[in-house]
């Protein structure tokens, strides 16, 4: 049986759960604890055990220990290969590999500076005043990065042909940056529609919805963009 280390509001360990969803594959998920205040601190034993990181996720299966999201994904195509999240030819294998970076590396760097949104607001004024600002700057970043992605959908229903990693790992980051009250998707229809047809799946609506639902218990509101 896989077990899966997740975390209420954590964007990798989520993505890792949307595959395991689209693959139907059955798994024990143990939920990390965590809070806006004190984040993951303590942290949890099993995990620190289990990376060297000390952070999720983290997967077991049969004895075999993998952490970082991007290397969980790929052992699961392969040792589940069907229904596959990765193309079939290597040259469309690898643009779906960077459209996972592009959202695991480019995006969450923008997403960054929206992240203490959720949490209780700091006393220090100028400090609360430097995150606003920069805030800002992160909210038309993503803008563009709202417009590249516009491009590259270029009218297509999946980002790397048929549903693949690409799309759970792009979901995930606009997923965020809606949650922290980045940019509305008003003016990128191609993006919008690609965004409503993949949360209407259920593993990404289970995801979704489970992120909601941590947000209300967990995090303070944030206007909407």
């Amino acid at each position: 049986m896989i077990t899966l280390y997740s975390a209420p509001l954590s964007l990798f360990a989520r993505k890792v759960e949307i595959a395991l969803g689209e693959k139907g594959l059955p798994f024990n998920r143990i939920m990390v604890p965590f809070n806006q205040a004190t984040g993951y601190d303590p942290k949890h034993p099993e995990v620190l055990a289990l990376n060297p990181k000390g952070q999720v996720p983290v997967l077991t299966d049969e004895g075999l220990v993998l952490y970082d999201s991007t290397v969980i994904l790929e052992y699961l195509d392969e040792a589940h290969p069907e229904p596959a999240l990765f193309p079939k030819t290597p040259v469309a294998r690898a643009r779906c590999r960077l459209e996972e970076l592009f959202a695991d590396e480019i995006m969450l760097a923008a997403l960054r500076p929206l992240m203490h949104r959720t949490g209780p607001r700091i006393a220090d004024r100028e400090r609360r005043a430097a995150q606003d600002a920069d805030a800002v700057i992160a909210e038309g970043l993503l803008a563009r990065h709202y417009e590249t992605l516009e491009a590259r959908l270029a009218g297509r229903s999946f980002f790397a042909g048929d549903l693949s990693v690409a799309d759970i790992a792009l979901f995930m980051s606009v997923l965020f940056s809606l949650r922290l009250g980045g940019p509305a998707l008003t003016g990128f229809p191609g993006l919008a529609g690609w965004y409503e047809r993949l949360g209407q799946r259920p593993a990404f609506a289970r995801v979704a919805a489970e992120i909601a639902e941590a947000d209300r218990r967990l995090s303070c509101p944030v206007k909407a963009a």
